[in-house]
Protein backbone atom coordinates (compact mmCIF):
# COMPACT_ATOMS: atom_id res chain seq x y z
CA UNK A 1 0.00 0.00 0.00
CA UNK A 2 1.03 3.81 0.31
CA UNK A 3 1.32 6.41 2.34
CA UNK A 4 -0.83 9.38 1.14
CA UNK A 5 -0.77 13.21 1.00
CA UNK A 6 -2.76 14.82 4.14
CA UNK A 7 -5.49 17.67 3.66
CA UNK A 8 -4.46 21.25 4.05
CA UNK A 9 -6.47 23.16 6.61
CA UNK A 10 -8.65 24.59 5.67
CA UNK A 11 -9.77 22.22 3.02
CA UNK A 12 -13.38 22.25 3.45
CA UNK A 13 -13.49 18.47 3.29
CA UNK A 14 -11.77 18.91 6.71
CA UNK A 15 -15.24 20.45 7.82
CA UNK A 16 -17.63 18.27 5.99
CA UNK A 17 -19.13 14.93 8.08
CA UNK A 18 -17.65 11.67 6.44
CA UNK A 19 -20.47 9.41 4.73
CA UNK A 20 -21.13 5.94 6.61
CA UNK A 21 -19.99 2.84 5.05
CA UNK A 22 -22.55 0.15 4.48
CA UNK A 23 -20.19 -2.97 4.43
CA UNK A 24 -16.54 -4.09 4.57
CA UNK A 25 -15.29 -4.40 1.18
CA UNK A 26 -12.01 -5.37 -0.66
CA UNK A 27 -11.83 -1.46 -1.49
CA UNK A 28 -12.49 -0.11 2.46
CA UNK A 29 -9.66 -2.66 3.20
CA UNK A 30 -7.27 -0.99 0.57
CA UNK A 31 -8.05 2.32 2.33
CA UNK A 32 -7.58 1.35 5.64
CA UNK A 33 -4.01 -0.36 4.65
CA UNK A 34 -3.29 3.22 3.29
CA UNK A 35 -4.37 4.99 6.23
CA UNK A 36 -2.44 2.68 8.64
CA UNK A 37 1.12 3.52 6.27
CA UNK A 38 -0.09 7.39 6.30
CA UNK A 39 -0.26 7.22 9.90
CA UNK A 40 2.99 5.42 10.73
CA UNK A 41 4.77 7.56 8.28
CA UNK A 42 3.73 10.88 9.99
CA UNK A 43 4.47 9.09 13.04
CA UNK A 44 1.06 9.72 14.49
CA UNK A 45 -1.11 7.40 16.72
CA UNK A 46 -4.00 7.50 14.15
CA UNK A 47 -5.52 8.48 11.05
CA UNK A 48 -9.18 9.75 10.19
CA UNK A 49 -10.43 9.05 6.18
CA UNK A 50 -11.10 12.65 5.71
CA UNK A 51 -7.57 13.61 6.89
CA UNK A 52 -6.44 12.26 3.26
CA UNK A 53 -9.58 13.48 1.37
CA UNK A 54 -11.36 9.89 1.46
CA UNK A 55 -14.92 10.92 2.74
CA UNK A 56 -15.89 8.08 4.61
CA UNK A 57 -16.16 6.80 8.25
CA UNK A 58 -12.50 5.10 8.61
CA UNK A 59 -10.32 5.51 11.30
CA UNK A 60 -7.37 3.71 12.46
CA UNK A 61 -5.51 4.20 15.42
CA UNK A 62 -2.20 2.49 17.06
CA UNK A 63 -0.85 3.67 20.22
CA UNK A 64 0.66 0.43 20.82
CA UNK A 65 4.98 1.29 21.81
CA UNK A 66 5.84 -2.04 19.45
CA UNK A 67 3.59 -0.48 16.58
CA UNK A 68 1.50 -3.08 13.90
CA UNK A 69 -1.43 -2.83 16.26
CA UNK A 70 -3.61 -0.91 14.41
CA UNK A 71 -7.44 -1.26 15.41
CA UNK A 72 -9.60 -0.72 11.96
CA UNK A 73 -12.51 1.20 12.80
CA UNK A 74 -15.58 2.26 10.20
CA UNK A 75 -18.31 4.02 11.50
CA UNK A 76 -17.13 4.21 15.02
CA UNK A 77 -19.12 5.72 17.70
CA UNK A 78 -18.78 6.28 21.39
CA UNK A 79 -21.41 4.30 23.46
CA UNK A 80 -20.12 5.78 27.02
CA UNK A 81 -17.38 7.93 27.85
CA UNK A 82 -15.99 8.36 31.70
CA UNK A 83 -16.76 11.20 33.57
CA UNK A 84 -12.92 11.09 34.34
CA UNK A 85 -11.00 13.54 32.07
CA UNK A 86 -7.88 13.24 30.53
CA UNK A 87 -5.04 16.51 28.86
CA UNK A 88 -2.99 15.51 26.11
CA UNK A 89 -1.13 17.38 23.36
CA UNK A 90 -3.27 16.67 20.46
CA UNK A 91 -1.67 17.88 17.14
CA UNK A 92 -2.89 17.14 13.07
CA UNK A 93 -0.77 16.37 10.16
CA UNK A 94 -4.15 18.56 8.86
CA UNK A 95 -2.49 21.57 10.71
CA UNK A 96 1.43 21.45 11.02
CA UNK A 97 3.47 23.00 13.48
CA UNK A 98 1.07 23.29 16.18
CA UNK A 99 -0.67 21.23 18.89
CA UNK A 100 -3.13 22.22 22.20
CA UNK A 101 -3.31 21.03 25.10
CA UNK A 102 -7.26 19.10 25.17
CA UNK A 103 -8.99 17.60 27.87
CA UNK A 104 -10.80 14.57 26.90
CA UNK A 105 -12.92 11.68 28.69
CA UNK A 106 -9.82 9.33 30.02
CA UNK A 107 -11.90 6.06 28.96
CA UNK A 108 -14.20 5.07 26.19
CA UNK A 109 -16.71 2.43 24.93
CA UNK A 110 -16.61 2.45 20.88
CA UNK A 111 -19.02 0.87 18.51
CA UNK A 112 -17.59 0.13 15.28
CA UNK A 113 -17.29 -1.97 11.89
CA UNK A 114 -14.18 -4.06 12.38
CA UNK A 115 -12.31 -5.51 9.35
CA UNK A 116 -14.36 -8.84 8.86
CA UNK A 117 -17.73 -6.63 8.97
CA UNK A 118 -18.73 -7.32 12.29
CA UNK A 119 -20.24 -4.70 14.97
CA UNK A 120 -17.63 -4.54 18.11
CA UNK A 121 -17.58 -2.99 20.93
CA UNK A 122 -14.42 -2.31 22.48
CA UNK A 123 -13.22 -0.19 25.56
CA UNK A 124 -10.42 2.36 24.80
CA UNK A 125 -8.03 4.15 27.87
CA UNK A 126 -5.57 6.85 27.98
CA UNK A 127 -3.99 7.62 24.83
CA UNK A 128 -6.00 5.02 23.06
CA UNK A 129 -9.12 6.28 24.29
CA UNK A 130 -7.80 10.45 23.06
CA UNK A 131 -6.68 8.98 19.66
CA UNK A 132 -10.25 7.29 19.01
CA UNK A 133 -11.97 10.34 20.23
CA UNK A 134 -9.75 13.09 18.20
CA UNK A 135 -10.25 10.59 14.80
CA UNK A 136 -14.20 10.58 15.68
CA UNK A 137 -14.16 14.41 15.96
CA UNK A 138 -12.30 14.56 12.31
CA UNK A 139 -15.17 12.01 10.98
CA UNK A 140 -17.90 14.80 12.00
CA UNK A 141 -16.22 17.52 10.59
CA UNK A 142 -14.41 19.12 13.87
CA UNK A 143 -10.75 19.75 14.82
CA UNK A 144 -9.00 19.15 17.86
CA UNK A 145 -8.47 22.76 18.10
CA UNK A 146 -12.81 23.57 17.64
CA UNK A 147 -12.34 22.24 21.57
CA UNK A 148 -10.02 25.27 22.97
CA UNK A 149 -11.58 28.30 23.95
CA UNK A 150 -11.90 30.97 20.91
CA UNK A 151 -8.91 33.18 22.34
CA UNK A 152 -6.96 29.58 22.47
CA UNK A 153 -8.57 28.65 19.21
CA UNK A 154 -7.80 32.03 17.12
CA UNK A 155 -4.36 32.15 19.14
CA UNK A 156 -3.67 28.70 17.71
CA UNK A 157 -4.33 29.28 14.36
CA UNK A 158 -2.74 32.41 13.89
CA UNK A 159 0.42 30.88 15.04
CA UNK A 160 -0.13 27.72 12.50
CA UNK A 161 -0.41 30.70 9.75
CA UNK A 162 2.98 31.77 10.71
CA UNK A 163 4.50 28.61 10.90
CA UNK A 164 3.12 27.55 7.29
CA UNK A 165 4.51 31.53 5.79
CA UNK A 166 1.24 33.11 5.69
Amino acid sequence: MVARACLRWPDARLRSPAAVVASITDDIRAIWADMVDTMEAMPGYGLAAPQIGVMLRLAVVDCSTARGQAVLMANPEVLHASGQMRDHEEASPNLPGVSAVIARPRAVTVRFLNAEGAVEDRDFVHLWATSVQHQIDHLNGRMYFDRLSKVKRDMLLRRARRFAGG
